[in-house]
C-alpha cells in the first residue's frame, strides 16, 4: 500500500542498464491527498496506463522535473555516475523546493544541504517515488521511440535500447550506433543480460 509524505520529493531513474539512449531521471513532488488507482512501479504497470498515469501526474503534482545524461557522458563518468547526476538535473529544475528527498534503491549523492532516505524498492511503497518512475519511465521510452525512426534496425521502439536478444543481433549484423553505450561490455546473443527487475 502506497503511503504519502507531504512535503517530499521523490526520485527515480530509467534506463540505467540500458545498451543504448540516454538516462533519465525524474523529481517529484505530490500533494499529499494524491491516489490513482493504477499507479506502482513502473515495472509493474502496463505501458498503456503509464501514459495514462503520466498525464495524471502532471496535471496532480506540486512540481515534477524530468532530466537525462546522454550517452557520451555515460561513457566518459560511467552509468552509476550517470544517473546521480541525472537525478540531480531534475531537482536542480523543480518549481518548489522540497523539505527532503526521497530515492528508489541503495544509493545516492546527497543533494545540497537537502535530507534524504534511500528506500529499496521504494517505488512500490511511496507514491511520489512511483510517480517519479512513471515519469522517468515514459519520457525515455518516448526518446528511444523517436530515436527508432532513425535507426529501425535496432527494434528501439519495443525494447527501448534494452539488451534483448533482438537488439543484440541486429548489433552484431549492423554494428554499434553513435546512441550504443561504448563503455557497456556487449555480451553474445547467447547470453542474458537483462538487470534484474528491468523490461523494456
Amino acid at each position: 500500500m502506497f503511503q504519502a509524505r507531504a512535503c517530499g520529493c521523490g526520485c527515480d531513474e530509467a534506463g540505467r542498464g540500458c545498451y543504448a539512449g540516454p538516462v533519465f531521471a525524474a523529481a517529484v513532488i505530490l500533494p499529499s491527498t494524491f491516489y490513482h488507482p493504477l499507479l506502482n512501479d513502473s515495472k509493474q504497470v502496463k505501458a498503456g496506463d503509464r501514459e495514462i498515469l503520466k498525464v495524471y501526474i502532471e496535471q496532480q503534482a506540486l512540481a515534477f522535473s524530468v532530466a537525462m545524461v546522454d550517452v557520451e557522458e555515460i561513457d566518459t563518468i560511467n552509468i552509476l555516475k550517470a544517473s546521480q547526476k541525472a537525478m540531480h538535473l531534475a531537482l536542480d529544475n523543480l518549481s518548489v523546493t522540497p523539505q527532503f528527498v526521497s530515492v528508489d534503491g541503495n544509493y545516492f549523492i546527497p543533494y545540497k544541504t537537502l535530507p534524504h532516505q534511500c528506500i529499496i524498492k521504494g517505488d512500490g511503497k511511496y507514491a511520489h517515488i512511483a510517480a517519479a518512475s512513471i515519469l522517468a519511465k515514459t519520457y525515455r521510452d518516448q526518446y528511444m521511440r523517436n530515436l527508432h525512426e532513425s535507426f529501425p534496425h535496432y527494434n528501439w521502439f519495443s525494447n527501448k535500447g534494452y539488451g534483448t536478444l533482438a537488439h543484440r543481433l541486429a548489433i552484431d549484423s549492423h554494428g554499434l550506433t553513435i546512441h550504443h553505450r561504448k563503455s557497456f561490455k556487449i555480451t553474445s546473443p547467447q547470453l542474458e543480460i537483462f538487470e534484474e527487475g528491468e523490461n523494456p
